[in-house]
């Protein structure tokens, strides 16, 4: 993909947009839920690497492996809710069947929190971890796992 330049042929900075930047554009419950759920996965996976994706519009969590990174999760506010997302989340240990999603998506499930809801962090930091694990582990692996619970 070439670099973006100006018309006169220099190179163009381009900075990430910051997660506040994002959330100012929602209501103060929904930016007051999607950053307890930054908070949460900050505190399950402390290492993450927090990045807004700017086409979906969330933000989005990698983690390192060697010299490369695996999107595992995301907190995605929308007008009405956030939703705190799983890319594996298809081939998760969900034994509460908290996960949303299934026959919807092929892949990631999520939760879903509005206003007024109560965010149980032990169980998010449980599925955050079940998430890390799942997405640390090549493509067979989980789909053999997802078989071995159908």
């Amino acid at each position: 993909m070439p670099r973006p330049v100006t018309p006169n042929g220099e190179d163009v900075v381009v900075e990430p947009l910051p997660p506040e930047a994002l959330l100012d554009d929602f209501a103060p419950p929904l930016r007051a839920i999607a950053q307890r759920l930054r908070e949460v996965v900050r505190t399950a996976v402390p290492d993450v690497a927090e990045r807004v994706r700017p086409g979906w519009r969330l933000i989005g969590y990698d983690l390192s492996v060697g010299k490369r990174s695996v999107y595992f999760a995301w907190v995605w506010p929308q007008h009405e809710h956030v939703h705190l997302g799983f890319e594996h989340g298809w081939a998760m240990d969900d034994p509460g069947g908290l996960l949303h999603g299934t026959g919807i998506t092929r892949r990631v499930r999520w939760l879903t929190f509005e206003p007024g809801d109560a965010i149980d962090a032990d169980r998010c930091v449980a599925l955050l971890h079940e998430a890390a694990r799942v997405a640390l582990m090549t493509r067979g692996e989980r789909m053999l796992l997802h078989e071995s619970r159908s």
